[in-house]
């Protein structure tokens, strides 16, 4: 009895170390610069169809079921989808519009697991150009924070997120 014991509290003290030393808090962005104006890539980016067309994760499923809700492009505008295993089910609803240089989404993934993320899209101009900021940031709760000791989200999300504006650019300079 005593060994179990002494098993069990061993088990629980590495669970809390773990949580303890683990990463609380992830962000993950990419950016690339476009040859278009920033009121076009701004209104764009509004528009959560005109991302499904660029979006990396739409061309890991074709069959994926996508339906939008609200006006698109505006404030409280949400896209649902469900998708296969890699893609999962989730939600996406535009949360602020600040001038045409910010927009933030809530990222609701429901599937395979539930999270909360923010997205974001920070737009700068460059002369005939815009800088444009893609990303996503969070925080983790236990127990996600122990298995975050284990995966690292650059390496997990960033790849989308080049191979995404890549897209994007191709689409928006056509």
């Amino acid at each position: 009895m005593k060994k179990a014991l002494f098993i069990t509290g061993m088990l629980v003290l590495l669970l809390v170390v773990m949580h303890v030393i683990a990463p609380k808090v992830y962000q993950v962005e990419r950016k690339v610069v476009v040859s278009s104006q920033i009121d076009t890539v701004f209104k764009s980016l509004c528009s959560l169809k005109e991302q499904q067309i660029w979006s990396p994760w739409a061309e890991m499923d074709a069959n994926m079921k996508v339906e939008y809700r609200g006006i698109d492009g505006e404030i409280g505008s949400t896209t649902h989808w469900i998708g296969n295993e890699e893609v999962g089910e989730g939600e996406q609803e535009i949360m602020k519009i600040k001038g045409n240089t910010d927009i933030e989404t809530e990222l609701r993934f429901l599937k395979p697991f539930e999270s909360t993320s923010i997205g974001f899209f920070k737009l700068k101009e460059l002369d005939n150009q815009t800088e444009v900021i893609w990303g996503f940031r969070g925080e983790h709760a236990f127990p996600t924070t122990i298995i975050m000791l284990f995966m690292d989200m650059e390496k997990q999300v960033g790849p989308d997120f080049e191979k995404g504006l890549s897209k994007f650019k191709a689409y928006i300079e056509k």
